[in-house]
């Protein structure tokens, strides 16, 4: 260390530094600083990564679920050198190549009247644009958000958030938002229960004034909080509703878009076009900060006579743009939204034979390329309680531990297992993954006291 605090890595032996250097001088999120070393990754392609250590890990949460296209894709690495040889900024109010271009993509990809949009840096930029959109078009100010939702972590997403995240960050700043509970209840429940309906949001609009209310958004699969699929016909009876309250539909596709559910984007599956659509992740693959807020031509036409109420310095840029059309042009050429439904399809079959092979596996949820395995007491009930204590969670922790130290990487969200591989990956590594968790599940077995 020199004597402002800077590295000088030349004289550091090996990697070790740069595990000391992010605990000690890194804020990583979520998390408290007090913890063990992260993980330092020193090399990665595909769908797998390897750490200092020399341990490699077949990454099945695409990181952060926005590793579409796999680690390092060498055409989408080429490219965004490529688009730094011709444009690295130029601001929002110009017209720029890779802008444009990106514009047209998504006007033509995007189902239904879905046209113009907003690009962002992120996700939550993304939903932040759109609650700021649908307040000055409709002239209402309240928003309809769900429980089990995230829709980002600055200040207006967060409040929209019904993630426990948002615990620590209230009181929160951006007024008018109102909660609905979501089509999912923890070990099953009655299927005749309102909230698997739009009768709970029509409940919850007479309380608040429809009148009032500017937007409903849901994430259209419930991501981290999930997974949740929407029963069959639940978001055209949330589009009915909104329609008949003149209300906006916002459908949060940050996760999930771009070929994460077998299809471009996931709302294709359940013939809803929604008003806004929010996206951002696997729209380039997180290789370039990107997102993009994506509107109806009659939220476009609206905003003709009034100013756009969004603007950021680095909405458009170039180097994100760039690296997006040339990830749309990459999954096309290579069949990608293509395989992610064949490859969700065997994992699926896989998790169905592992789920008939586990007491401790209660079900799974999702579709495509992202699943959840749900864990289970003996009654049914979930293994891990909602925000269980350290000593509740073992199981769950057993698990994920088991896995990663046999080089899968996985998640966990109370008694969720999450999986999210890239939208790349092989029917060879589908199998190996399964077989790990074969392995890595006993030890969720062993909590509800099966005997061997």
């Amino acid at each position: 260390m020199t004597s402002s605090g800077t590295l000088t890595p030349t004289t550091q032996e090996g990697t070790d530094w740069i595990a000391r250097a992010h605990r000690d001088h890194v804020l990583t999120s979520w998390s408290k600083q007090s913890g063990p070393d992260p993980i330092t990754v020193v090399d990665a392609a595909g769908c797998w990564f390897v750490d200092s250590n020399g341990n490699r890990y077949l990454d099945f949460l695409s990181q952060l679920v926005n590793l579409n296209l796999g680690h390092q894709h060498p055409r989408l690495v080429e490219a965004i050198a490529e688009q730094a040889r011709k444009s690295c900024f130029i601001g929002p109010t110009f017209a720029n190549e890779a802008r444009s271009r990106l514009a047209l993509e998504l006007d033509a990809l995007t189902p239904g009247n879905l046209t113009s949009s907003f690009f962002t840096t992120g996700g939550a930029a993304a939903n932040e644009a759109a609650i700021a959109i649908a307040r000055a078009v409709t002239g209402r100010h309240k928003v309809v958000a769900r429980y089990r939702s995230y829709h980002g972590a600055s200040a207006g997403a967060m409040t929209l958030t019904g993630d426990s995240r948002r615990w620590g960050l209230e009181p929160l700043t951006t007024p008018g938002v109102v909660r609905m509970l979501d089509p999912y209840v923890p070990g099953g429940g009655n299927p005749d229960d309102p909230r698997y309906s739009a009768a709970h949001l029509e409940e919850v609009l007479q309380y608040e004034n429809p009148g009032s209310v500017a937007a409903v958004i849901m994430e259209t699969v419930t991501g981290t909080n999930g997974p949740i699929v929407p029963p069959p016909g639940y978001l055209k009876s949330i589009r009915e509703v909104c329609d008949r309250h003149g209300i906006l539909l916002i459908c949060d596709e940050v996760m999930v878009g771009f070929g994460r559910l077998g299809t471009w984007f996931g709302i294709e599956q359940f013939g809803v076009v929604p008003d806004i659509l929010t996206t951002a992740k696997g729209i380039n693959s997180g290789y370039v900060p990107l997102g993009a807020t994506i509107v109806g031509a009659h939220i476009r036409d609206a905003l003709r006579d009034i100013a756009l109420p969004a603007g950021l310095t680095y909405a458009g840029h170039p180097l994100a743009c760039g690296s997006a059309v040339a990830s749309i042009e990459i999954m096309k050429s290579e069949g990608v939204v293509e395989n992610a439904a064949i490859q969700g399809a065997r994992l699926q079959r896989g998790l169905e034979e592992l789920a008939r092979r586990h007491p401790s596996v209660g079900g799974i949820r999702g579709l495509g390329l992202m699943w959840g395995i749900d864990l289970v007491a003996t009654d049914g009930s979930p293994l891990i309680p909602f925000k269980g204590t350290p000593e509740q969670s073992t199981p769950g922790v057993a698990v994920v531990k088991a896995a990663k130290d046999r080089g899968l990487w996985i998640g966990r969200q109370d008694s969720v297992i999450r999986l999210a591989p890239p939208l790349i990956i092989t029917a060879e590594e589908i199998d190996l993954a399964l077989s790990i968790l074969d392995e890595a599940l006993v030890h969720a077995d062993d909590a509800v006291g099966v005997v061997r």
